[in-house]
């Protein structure tokens, strides 16, 4: 396991003697790219450098149910893809991703030490506390980034930071004040994108939003269509039920355990009965296979939520287990066992993650990428089984 936690250190030129701008912060480009591990695309791991986006820019074809959020969302800034390379109609959703799930800060993983003017140098924690509104720490480059400019930054404005913070990587671990020069003053392409990032956010300002708007009892009655919804997955989940059904058109017999149980729900309760079925609009019937899927996966992180809780920062046991689906595809379980707060041990399975390696390289990224979403430590780790 030492060979995975522990980088080699390497040792680069005295900065002092290069030039102040930050185009200039990352020391030793070159020996960075060497050492790092080429990405699960074959691709270099900084995918947010511009010579790759031209090959997706203007890809219009590519619309929304073609973008398979679990592998293009990466949370490690080091192997995500440049905002660019989306569709433009897509880019203002991935950037929503992003903003919900937050910068990438790793505040209690290894940092790897760097020789610099003759001494030790790595990144410190505390300063996601000092900048912890954007500054971001990639483990797979070790390297720091600036998250609302990777969101929101123009590439033609590439002055002040632009390749230290956004494509290539900021490591001057001895000057820390690049990090408030970047920042700068207030009308600085640093706070027009953290404007920009905000301003997302409210979505009762985005005109689609106002030119939607809707009156009082429609959103009583979207919300009861949802609670119903909601509800109705509640009781499969906890009883280990399927959802769908062979048939599930108006005609059938057997719709499926959902639809059977949300059509009882409505039978059972008048006000639901109001806003459902013929009484609701055709387009937000809160029924269909990707709404089931959304309401149970808000289900699973609140779940994953409370066991992360629970362990919080004690000891833990990793069980990890490689095999294929029906489908053929690499398939990689990983499970926690630990001691409850009344002293029982439990077992939960806290991700089921494809992967398109076997190798212990790839499982070990693997395993690093979802430890780094649910802000664990190998640390805590005691024993570790495949």
């Amino acid at each position: 396991m030492e060979r995975f936690l522990k980088k080699p250190r390497t040792s680069i030129q005295d900065e002092n003697v290069c030039p102040s701008n930050e185009h200039n912060d990352a020391p030793s480009h070159e020996l960075d790219d060497a050492a790092a591990p080429p990405s699960p695309h074959g691709q270099n791991d900084g995918s947010t450098h511009e010579q790759n986006s031209s090959h997706d820019i203007g890809d219009s074809s590519r619309d929304h149910g073609e973008i398979n959020w679990e592998e293009d969302i990466e949370f490690d800034l080091g192997k995500r893809r440049s905002i660019y390379e989306y569709p433009p109609n897509l880019r203002d959703m991935v950037r929503r991703k992003y903003l919900a799930n937050g910068p990438c800060q790793p505040r209690t993983c290894d940092f790897p030490a760097t020789e610099i003017c003759g001494r030790e140098r790595r990144f410190v924690s505390e300063w996601f506390d000092e900048f912890g509104s954007w500054l971001e720490y990639s483990k797979s480059k070790d390297k720091g980034y600036c998250f609302c400019c990777f969101l929101f930054r123009p590439r033609t404005k590439k002055e002040a930071g632009y390749a230290a913070f956004v494509t290539d990587g900021w490591s001057s671990w001895n000057k820390k004040y690049r990090l408030k020069e970047h920042v700068g003053d207030v009308n600085s392409v640093h706070n027009q994108a953290r404007k920009d990032c905000e301003a997302l956010l409210k979505q009762k300002q985005h005109i689609y939003v106002a030119l939607n708007n809707q009156s009082n009892a429609m959103k009583n009655a979207y919300y009861t269509r949802l609670n119903a919804s909601i509800d109705v997955t509640r009781v499969l989940l906890k009883q280990g039920l399927p959802f769908r059904g062979h048939d599930e058109s108006e005609e059938s017999l057997n719709k499926g355990n959902f639809k059977e149980f949300h059509d009882y729900t409505a039978e059972q309760n008048p006000a639901v009965t109001k806003v459902v079925g013929h009484n609701a609009p055709g387009n937000n019937l809160l029924t269909s296979a990707k709404i089931q899927k959304d309401i149970a996966k808000c289900f699973g992180k609140e779940i994953l939520h409370l066991v992360v809780e629970e362990i919080g920062h004690d000891v833990f046991c990793l069980l990890v287990d490689e095999s294929r689906d029906v489908a053929g595809k690499e398939q990689m379980a990983v499970v926690l066992r630990y001691v409850g707060k009344c002293g029982n041990v439990k077992e939960r399975l806290v991700g089921l993650v494809h992967v398109k390696e076997t190798t212990s390289k790839y499982l070990k990224s693997s395993i690093d990428a979802l430890f780094a979403e649910y802000k664990l430590s190998f640390k805590q780790v005691r024993l570790w089984a495949t």
